[in-house]
């Protein structure tokens, strides 16, 4: 079973900090190798690699953790709904560590700065091959959705270079959200150049009331016979156009879910492992209601989790986002049962790992095209620019002014993406910094009139979404960002009682119910949207401001959690 050991072996520096030494970060940096952040006590016949949301990250970047994530119900308290240093102490990571700096956001940027960027998927290859060859006939690498989306060349090619780079690295199996934003043609499309199976059994075509994709899959490895069933994102006809894929419907699909496990028992499964897109609460709830399911991947939320959350006879594995890291579950597998397994979510410190040369090279090539225009640079940033957290972040708080700056409005929406890189103070703003928080298929800011009461409702509505007690009921993404206006939001609240005080930035009147107001806003679900693509957009306010400083948004107060 999992043991303290097992999570806290991250790197050289964590194990050596456990074993009493007082090392200096300096030294820390030196002993983080590639050999120490791949070592692992092998048990039993079936190891999972597996990655969710690296949404078209190919090269190594910055991304910081969640310093805010609340949980409501059930959830209050529990992973993932514990950031910064509270999550250090939950799971005993020492501060400082490149362990703590992996999972937490306590001392970013000066953490950054000492042991540099992660992820890049030629990076996480070698890893990957690694693994395999110390486990080759034992190995699944499991790829857990969000990855054709979220980069300037993916927007492109519309998918065709992650697919290429997929394909390069050996996935196995996969199942998807983001992907279906290409649309139902090209969705079809890139499925057909795909070496390895598509799943997601809860999407349903509407007229004929079928499944559109395969549920399941198997496997052998070790001696085991593995079903993997693929979950899609639940709610992707409602967070995402649904005009983009008008023929199919989504959900849950809980009993889909029971009769997918039913038929890999009755086929002689050994092992049952749903390969999952719901969002981790989603999934906890899952586990404590669908028995059969060994192992749920869980994806959608973003979060990493330095251990195996288990619900009744289910292990949960959370991996994180954006590349930056690969999980390893080790399972010992008895009379279709685990009887015992390890586990090791791997930061892929991309500075102490040796990229994958094959990877490399189709990265380069699918790249190709576009290294002059996503190079280009367009300013630079004085403070800290992120995304993560159930509220603002000072990349979305950028965009809001780009956009009441470039739409002429009062105030500015921005949706509650979770995707994105961060940028630390100093650094150059390039094209590809911007599409990597801005490259979407339907791209139009819009301006528009709403009432003061139509503002609430707005906020209303996402904000139940968020902070529902019912983890069915949410639909994953963090609140909507919003410039020019100030609220207080009360977590511990119902639908229709959780915002007060809205207040205009500008003028600092309070927000009236009846009266208008012009607002500016992307990412509509709306066809019928007209207006200047975001991306270009922030690239024209970063190049006439050259040099950004977005300090800590103050005008959103949150309270009750």
């Amino acid at each position: 079973m999992l043991t303290r050991r097992d999570f806290l072996q991250v790197s050289a520096a964590a194990a050596a900090i456990l074993g009493g030494g007082n090392m200096s970060l300096a030294a820390a940096r030196q002993s983080l190798t590639q050999k120490k952040i791949l070592e692992f006590d092998s048990v039993g016949q079936v190891t999972l690699l597996n990655f969710a949301d690296c949404h078209a990250q190919l090269m190594p970047l910055y991304f910081r953790e969640p310093s805010f994530n609340v949980g409501v119900g059930a959830a209050t308290g529990l992973p993932p709904h514990i950031t910064g240093k509270k999550l250090l102490e939950k799971f005993e990571i020492r501060p400082g560590t490149p362990e703590a700096h992996a999972f937490s956001s306590h001392d970013f940027v000066a953490l950054s700065q000492e042991y540099g960027k992660v992820g890049g998927l030629a990076h996480m290859a070698t890893l990957i091959n690694a693994v395999r060859a110390e486990r080759p006939s034992n190995t699944l690498l499991v790829d857990c959705g969000d990855t054709w989306q979220g980069s300037y060349s993916a927007l492109k090619t519309r998918g065709a270079d992650m697919v290429e780079v997929m394909n390069a690295l050996g996935v196995d199996v996969m199942t998807a959200h983001w992907e279906f934003t290409y649309g139902t043609e090209r969705v079809k499309e890139l499925i057909e150049k795909l070496k390895f199976p598509f799943l997601a059994g809860n999407v349903i075509d509407k007229e004929w009331e079928e499944p559109v994709f395969e549920d399941l899959t198997y496997f052998e490895r070790g001696g085991v016979k593995i079903a993997v069933i693929g979950q899609a994102f639940p709610y992707t006809p409602i967070a995402n156009p649904r005009y983009l894929i008008p023929e199919w419907s989504f959900g849950i699909r809980e009993e889909n879910i029971r009769e997918s496990v039913d038929k890999a028992k009755a086929a002689g499964a050994d092992l049952v492992v749903l390969a999952s897109h719901n969002g981790f609460d989603v999934d906890r709830k899952l586990a404590s209601r669908v028995t059969g399911i060994d192992v749920i991947l869980t994806g959608h939320t973003h979060d990493a989790i330095p251990a195996v959350i288990r619900v009744k006879d289910t292990l949960l594995i959370a991996t994180g986002s954006h590349g930056k890291f690969l999980g390893r579950l080790d399972l010992e597998v008895k009379n279709k049962k685990v009887t015992r397994y390890r586990f090791k979510l791997m930061p892929v410190f991309s500075e102490a790992i040796e990229p994958d040369p094959k990877i490399a090279a189709v990265i380069a090539k699918v790249r190709a095209p576009f290294e002059k225009d996503v190079n280009r640079v367009l300013g630079k940033t004085e403070g800290l620019l992120y995304r993560r957290g159930n509220f603002n972040g000072t990349f979305d708080d950028l965009i809001c002014q780009a956009i009441i700056e470039g739409r002429d409005a009062q105030i500015a929406l921005s949706p509650g993406f979770r995707w994105g890189a961060t940028l630390l103070p100093g650094q150059d703003i390039r094209v590809e910094d911007v599409y990597s928080q801005t490259a979407i298929t339907y791209p139009k800011t819009y301006r528009l009139e709403f009432s003061g009461q139509q503002l609430k409702d707005i906020l209303e509505d996402v904000g139940d979404n968020l902070y529902n007690p019912d983890p069915y009921f949410q639909q994953g993404g963090d609140m909507v960002r919003v410039g020019g206006m100030g609220y207080k939001f009360n977590i511990g609240e119902k639908i229709g009682a959780r915002i007060s005080d809205m207040t205009l930035l500008s003028s600092g009147e309070t927000i009236e119910a009846g009266k208008k107001y012009v607002v500016g806003g992307w990412a509509s679900v709306n066809p019928a949207t007209e207006g200047p693509p975001v991306y270009d957009l922030v690239s024209d306010y970063i190049s006439r401001k050259m040099v950004v400083n977005i300090r800590q948004n103050r005008a959103i107060k949150v309270v009750g959690g």
